[in-house]
């Protein structure tokens, strides 16, 4: 069962069957947060699989437990008024603490800036949402910040065939 959360209200959706890959989300993301075309700033990445046949974008989920604010020694991350995580710059002290204690990757950390960064949710308007041509992601409404629990309960029991949810 999902569970209910508050925060945040919309959220970002990635539906992997759908990215072809074109990397148009990066873009966008990199000129939002950096005003510069540099992907490898961007706080979204696609994953290719498969020997490059199906791509998945990811990015920071939001996640109820913020285990990147708990680990900040400085509480340099806070929620800002779209529900998302935001490192404050001018609190950050660089010690990575966040990007080790993310357990989904999606702290990053500039070397210029020597300061952590991740998504904010382009303060409630999405870059990566309105760039992508094919919808792989959406920034949705929901009722439950824990979107990917049912799909992960049906999967499983779908591989384990007995009946039993992992």
């Amino acid at each position: 069962m999902a569970t209910l959360t508050a925060l945040p209200t919309r959220v970002l959706k990635i539906h992997p069957t759908r990215c072809t890959g074109c990397l148009r989300c990066e873009i966008a993301c990199s000129y939002m947060q950096t005003g510069e075309f540099q992907p490898a700033k961007s706080v979204i990445r696609v994953s290719p699989f498969e020997g490059h046949t199906s791509y998945a974008p990811y990015t920071c989920t939001q996640c109820a437990e913020g285990w990147c604010m708990t680990a900040c020694p400085v509480g340099a991350i806070t929620i800002n008024a779209a529900g998302a995580k935001d490192v404050m710059d001018d609190t950050c002290v660089g010690c990575k603490l966040c990007t080790i204690a993310c357990p989904y990757g999606t702290m990053f950390y500039d070397t210029s800036t020597r300061k952590a960064f991740k998504c904010n949710l382009c303060g409630g308007d999405p870059a990566c949402a309105d760039a992508c041509p094919t919808a792989a992601i959406t920034y949705e409404e929901v009722a439950t910040a824990d979107w990917l629990a049912d799909f992960a309960a049906e999967r499983g029991v779908r591989l384990l065939g007995d009946g039993r949810v992992v």
